[in-house]
């Protein structure tokens, strides 16, 4: 059986990930499945009912561990599409890029003009205002992907488009291949 497909989508908060991973399923000719990091991050418990602090390391550390279940999933034929942030300092693309550097993983920028993610995050309301803008200079990597879609510059509908284009070239998935090299030397 060939490995499912997965499209990760990187980039802060409220740039997009989500409607246009949700786009993707209806444009797409085959099913994608929308796994989300945001779900796995909700099925912790209130730690601060049992560590007493502010210390999300054990969401953290069960969240990272997704990137296991989308192994799992792609070998069985699944394919999905992962929205995710990628950080410095917190080892989540590491992570990522170890359990998946050998799978069929188109790898995409999803980014914003900083003044509109100001915007889109004041009118979604729920999210700390400024979050966005610390995020923006912190995301990873800073240039190693398959594809970059913007949207600002585009609808959602174009970004699914470019995107829809470039999944069924695997010989050109090579982002995670070179983040992998990177990381071995």
């Amino acid at each position: 059986m060939d490995k499912g497909k997965i499209i990760i989508l990187n980039g802060v908060s409220s740039v997009g990930k989500t409607t246009l991973a949700k786009a993707l399923q209806d444009k797409l000719p085959q099913p994608y499945f929308h796994m989300d990091v945001d779900v796995f991050c909700l099925m912790a418990p209130d730690l601060e009912r049992f560590y007493n602090s502010d210390d999300y390391s054990l969401q953290h550390n069960f969240a990272s561990n997704m990137f296991d279940v989308v192994k799992m999933y792609s070998d069985r034929g699944f394919n999905l599409i992962v929205p995710c942030v990628f950080l410095e300092g917190y080892g989540f693309m590491e992570k990522c890029v170890t359990s998946l550097h050998s799978y069929p993983v188109l790898f995409t920028h999803v980014t914003c003009n900083l003044d509109e993610l100001r915007r889109r995050e004041r009118e979604r309301g729920d999210r700390q205002i400024g979050s966005t803008e610390s995020m923006f200079s912190a995301l990873i990597p800073k240039d190693v992907y398959d594809i970059t879609v913007d949207t600002f510059n585009f609808s959602t509908e174009e970004c699914a488009n470019i995107i829809a284009e470039k999944i069924n070239s695997i010989d050109e998935f090579i982002a995670f291949k070179t983040l992998w090299s990177q990381m071995q030397s």
